[in-house]
């Protein structure tokens, strides 16, 4: 009895590690194929094409870049292109010396050339004491105390065909440093409301980014906060002029 009984716990005893032996190989063929799979390389994904054509604007953006302006198109031209494309948030980022692009290009050329005089015209009053200036057509804004120059000029951003942003003679009646939109649902720091639901405020995005704002006046972080500080309620706004493309 007692051999017998030997025998068959030993005959139990290797069934159940073939049974344990079986059951982790399988688990292990079930494990290694998934650890595999999560641990594989992301397939690459392919970089946006470059355009060879000779765009409308091709020569005006060589020599807005420093390249030669031949007018055609080539892949050193198309690669300048597109970086300042990226740069300044103009898409598609194709390389394509289209209007948008030469557009963006001009507005810089206009507010290069306004240098420390935005105000030569006399298009902004300079009787009012402080007042902020806003220029539509060449997308720029400064601020000034009667003829001399406070702060500024500097590229704003402002209303897009249909969201224009008014003209005329308006008063900062609201501040807030860092304003929910509910109409947006964004939030929209340092403004400084003039004008209805326009405001200054600060945006990340690129001055260059089309189309432009829902009306307000779009500024770089830096400069949106210089205007605050600056700025208080009851000062003088001017708009005036009319965005490109409005």
């Amino acid at each position: 009895m007692g051999d017998n009984n030997g025998r068959v716990g030993t005959v139990r005893l290797r069934h159940a590690l073939r049974t344990r032996t079986g059951i982790a190989a399988g688990i292990a063929a079930m494990v290694v194929p998934v650890a595999l799979t999560v641990g594989a390389a992301a397939p690459a994904q392919a970089a946006p094409s470059c355009t060879a054509g000779t765009g409308p604007y091709q020569k005006q953006v060589e020599r807005f870049l420093g390249l030669k302006a031949d007018g055609r198109q080539s892949a050193a031209d198309c690669r300048a292109i597109r970086a300042f494309q990226s740069k300044h948030g103009i898409t598609p980022t194709a390389g394509y010396a289209g209007s948008v692009t030469w557009g963006a290009m001009d507005l810089m050329n206009k507010q290069k050339a306004a240098g420390r005089n935005p105000n030569a015209a006399g298009r902004c009053p300079t009787n009012k004491g402080r007042i902020a200036c806003v220029d539509l057509t060449r997308q720029l804004s400064w601020i000034q105390d009667g003829k001399k120059l406070t702060y500024g000029p500097v590229p704003v951003r402002t209303g897009r065909d249909g969201n224009e942003t008014r003209t005329g003679s308006k008063r900062i009646y609201q501040r807030t440093l860092n304003h929910w939109s509910s109409l947006y649902k964004v939030w929209m720091p340092y403004s400084q409301f003039f004008d209805g639901g326009i405001a200054f405020h600060s945006v990340t995005k690129s001055m260059w980014n089309p189309p432009g704002s829902r009306g307000c006046v779009n500024m770089r972080p830096g400069d949106a906060k210089a205007y605050w500080n600056l700025l208080k309620r009851g000062d003088d706004v001017f708009v005036y002029g009319r965005k490109p493309g409005t």
